[in-house]
Order: structure tokens, then C-alpha cells, then sequence
């Protein structure tokens, strides 16, 4: 069974772990390895408990239980427009524990995010998605996500990185 519950700053470590461990499996071959292997745990969870202490708005945060362990995470909150207030939704991050992959995790965290989604009555939801992250591109597909036609490449460790954002109309979909 899993359980989807709010993030709090007691799941804080284990949401570090969810995310070094998410990044190091999902980008091993599409980002530098030098820079997956110096990802730390410890520094991830300073950073994420000074964020969630300082107060995340009207962003969400939530964590995926199984047994009662934190296996999934995800971080909701409004697109950030370029000029103007924002109109909608962005997943700004999701990961699973890599040995819990394609065990409905991710899915019941997507189902969480289109229902806030919905519930704060948003037209739809964004995300960026690494372009070639074909198992990453082929979950979203699936959730009902299309590309928009906006790309982005980030430099990591002098390296380009590539990715494709991706939207969902809350107003016809059903993941």
C-alpha cells in the first residue's frame, strides 16, 4: 500500500536520499558522472531543511510512503512566467527510489500533483524533462503530457545538458 502524505522537516533526510539516489539512476549517461558521484545526501538535506524552514508559499511538497519509508517525493507549485504573475502549475521535481520504480509510486504522486493542480483551479501543468530521458519522457506520456515545443539546455560541469518542457491541460486530462 502506499500512502501520499505532506512533506514535513522530519522527512527531510529521507527525501534527500530519494533525490541524490532519483538523480544518480535516472541521469547516470546523460549528465557528467563526476557530478552524479559528488552529489551528497548531507548537503541536499541542509539545503531542503534551511528552504522548507524559511516557508515554500504556495509551493507543495509531498513524500510517498510504503511501509511506512519515505520511497517518493514530489514538489508542486506555480509556473514562474517570465513577465507576469503566473497561470499555472509546474511539477518542479518527482523521484522515486530507484528499486521502487514501476510499482505505482510515481503514479500515485502524479495523481497527488494533478489534484492540487485542479484544487487551486489551474488550466494546466508544466515540467522540464531531461531530452534523453526516454523513460522519464515515456512516464509523462503517459500521465497525459505533451511536449509544448520549448527546449532549454543547462551547462553541468562544462557539459550541455538538454531538456524539453512538457504540459498537461487540467481542464480535459485524466492520468
Amino acid at each position: 500500500m502506499i500512502l501520499i502524505r505532506e512533506m514535513t522537516l522530519d522527512d527531510v533526510d529521507a527525501v534527500a536520499e530519494v533525490r541524490v539516489r532519483g538523480w544518480q539512476t535516472a541521469y547516470a549517461g546523460l549528465m557528467p558522472q563526476p557530478y552524479l558521484d559528488s552529489m551528497s545526501v548531507t548537503e541536499d538535506a541542509r539545503q531542503r531543511r534551511a528552504f522548507l524552514e524559511r516557508g515554500t508559499g504556495t509551493m507543495a511538497n509531498w513524500v510517498a510512503e510504503r511501509g511506512g519509508e519515505v520511497v517518493g517525493w514530489a514538489c508542486f507549485g506555480l509556473h514562474q512566467e517570465p513577465e507576469g504573475p503566473p497561470r499555472g502549475g509546474e511539477l518542479y521535481a518527482m523521484y522515486v527510489m530507484p528499486e521502487q520504480r514501476s510499482t505505482g509510486i510515481g503514479r500515485a504522486l502524479m495523481e497527488t500533483v494533478v489534484a492540487e493542480g485542479r484544487r487551486r483551479g489551474l488550466p494546466w501543468v508544466k515540467l522540464w524533462v531531461l531530452k534523453e530521458n526516454a523513460p522519464g519522457r515515456r512516464f509523462y506520456e503517459r500521465a497525459g503530457f505533451r511536449p509544448d515545443g520549448h527546449e532549454e539546455s543547462s551547462d553541468i560541469d562544462g557539459t550541455p545538458v538538454p531538456e524539453v518542457r512538457y504540459e498537461l491541460s487540467l481542464t480535459t486530462a485524466t492520468p
